[in-house]
């Protein structure tokens, strides 16, 4: 071999070296020490939604990642449990569930944390529409007919919201909004107690979730309107949409699981293969769906643009309306 062609095979075998070393540093190393410990999934308050939906994943993720997954309840101000993970070691041994008030709180009142540059997102776990329902003495029978009314009445009509920034209140200031309507807003502390106050004819409609208001629907207590997805839903079959008549309207309350920003890609690969698995299971569908919930299982990067995308949107319905919380 000459000289020239010595030189040139040299570095021919340097650039395929240097090559297959920048490959071996963007790929995802392997975490085969993960899970070697107990896994905390840390959420609100004992009794409430997101601790449903951890103690319904907790079992099957426990079985998939061979270590206890244990539900820790921090109750409080709703803020405890994402300050919690926010400052945890990025180790996935301590994870959040939350739902869309989590992310919200940050868009109407100062939080500690960052929702998007504190936290990595593992999958959005599930979701629900809010159903509008009126008490059965209200005329109105559609969504066009429930604006007619608000405008014949302004400020006479009333709606009882599941606390400030929860979907209920946010997919009702958002109907305000496009509607051009005037209706009061009747705080209360939760779907339940919001679907009691429209029982009770003091108030005469609220947006619930299907669990909350589906079995007074049934029974002729309420009166299902419209459904506030974007399209029909199974979790109410036979409304139609609000959207139909206000185009662009859409509200839901999701839920996620989140890990401490800078966890390692590896085990939030991971994490989230065992959480679509265990969302992925007939049983689990089955008792989500029961419960008013539809499973979702998206990926990280799925899960990390939805969340922006969700942010940008609840916020613009917040600068809107004008929203806040002291």
């Amino acid at each position: 071999m000459n000289l020239s062609l010595h030189i040139v095979s040299s570095w021919l075998v340097m650039l395929a070296a240097t090559v297959t070393a920048s490959h071996a540093q963007q790929k995802p190393q392997p975490a085969p020490d993960y899970p070697n410990k107990t896994v905390h999934l840390v959420t609100a308050e004992p009794g409430g939604g997101q601790d449903f939906i951890a103690r319904l994943i907790a079992p099957g993720l426990a079985a998939f990642l061979g270590q206890p997954a244990i539900v820790e309840n921090r109750g409080g101000s709703g803020t405890i449990a994402p300050d919690i993970v926010a400052r945890a070691a990025p180790d996935g041994y301590y994870l959040l569930v939350a739902g869309s008030t989590f992310w919200v709180a940050s868009l109407i009142r100062k939080t500690t944390y960052d929702p998007v540059k504190d936290f990595t997102p593992i999958a959005f776990t599930v979701n629900s529409p809010n159903i509008l329902s009126l008490h059965p003495s209200v005329p109105a029978k559609s969504v066009r007919e429930l604006i007619e009314l608000a405008k014949a009445k302004p400020g006479v009509l009333n709606y009882a919201g599941a606390g400030i920034g929860s979907s209920s209140h946010l997919g009702a200031e958002l109907f305000k909004s496009l509607a051009g309507v005037n209706i009061q807003h009747i705080p209360t502390k939760g779907s339940g107690p919001a679907a009691l106050a429209v029982l009770g004819g003091d108030v005469q409609m609220t947006f619930a979730t299907p669990a909350s208001v589906n079995p007074h629907i049934k029974s002729g207590k309420l009166r299902a309107v419209a459904v506030t997805s974007p399209k029909p839903s199974a979790l109410a079959p036979g409304l139609p949409t609000i959207a139909d008549t206000l185009p662009g309207f859409e509200i839901g309350a999701a839920s996620a699981m989140f890990a401490p920003a800078g966890t390692p890609a590896a085990i939030v690969n991971r994490l989230n293969r065992e959480v679509v698995r265990v969302l992925s299971q007939a049983e689990i569908k089955e008792k989500f769906f029961i419960a008013g919930l539809e499973t979702v299982g998206s990926s990280p990067e799925e899960s990390a643009a939805s969340l922006k995308s969700e942010i940008a949107r609840l916020g613009k319905v917040v600068r809107d309306t004008g929203i806040r919380e002291d």
